[in-house]
C-alpha cells in the first residue's frame, strides 16, 4: 500500500477560514422597534424583502447550520450556513460556501441594536476577500461590498417609512 492510499497524511481542513481584515460596514437607523426590525433583517431566507435583485432565496433546514441558496436575477448563484443566531440578543452569523460572484472567502453578521421603544440601528458587517476572478483592486472589491450592503440597508428603511 502506497502513502496516497493511507490517511496518515490527512489532516481537518475546510475551505471557509476567519478572516482577519477591516469589516464592510452598513448602518441604518430606524424608527421603529427592534423586535419588527428583526423580522425582516434576522430572517435567514427573507433577503428578498430588502434585496431586490435576488429572484430566489431557498433554504435547506431551520436554525444553526441552516443553508441558504440565494438566486440573483442575473443568474448568480450565492449558498451561505447560518452559524450563529440569538433572537433575544438580535444577531446572527453565516458564512460563503459557494458562489459564482468573484468573492472568495466571507462571513458576514446582522445585528439590531434597540435605543429606546420606538428606534433602533440595524448594521450588516462583512469581511470577505475577492476571489481569483476578481479582476478589481482591493479598494474596488470593498466598494462592491460597501454599495451592495448599503443599498440593501437602505431598503431596510425604506420598509419602515
Amino acid at each position: 500500500m502506497n502513502k496516497i492510499n493511507t490517511f496518515s497524511f490527512l489532516r481537518p481542513d475546510t475551505l471557509i477560514k476567519n478572516l482577519d481584515s477591516e469589516p464592510v460596514v452598513s448602518t441604518v437607523d430606524i424608527a421603529s422597534d427592534a423586535q419588527s426590525v428583526w423580522k425582516v433583517v434576522g430572517n435567514f431566507g427573507g433577503f428578498p424583502a430588502f434585496i431586490p435583485a435576488l429572484d430566489s432565496c431557498k433554504m435547506d433546514g431551520t436554525g444553526v447550520r441552516s443553508v441558504r441558496r440565494k438566486l440573483f436575477k442575473d443568474k448568480n448563484v450565492v449558498i451561505e450556513q447560518l452559524n450563529s443566531r440569538d433572537d433575544t440578543a438580535l444577531y446572527m452569523t453565516w458564512s460563503l460556501i459557494y458562489t459564482t460572484l468573484p468573492v472568495g472567502n466571507l462571513w458576514a453578521s446582522m445585528t439590531v441594536a434597540p435605543d429606546g421603544e420606538k428606534q433602533c440601528s440595524a448594521t450588516w458587517s462583512i469581511v470577505a476577500e475577492p476571489s481569483a476572478e476578481w479582476s478589481g483592486s482591493l479598494v474596488e472589491f470593498r466598494g462592491f461590498l460597501q454599495g451592495f450592503a448599503d443599498d440593501a440597508m437602505n431598503n431596510v428603511l425604506k420598509l419602515f417609512t
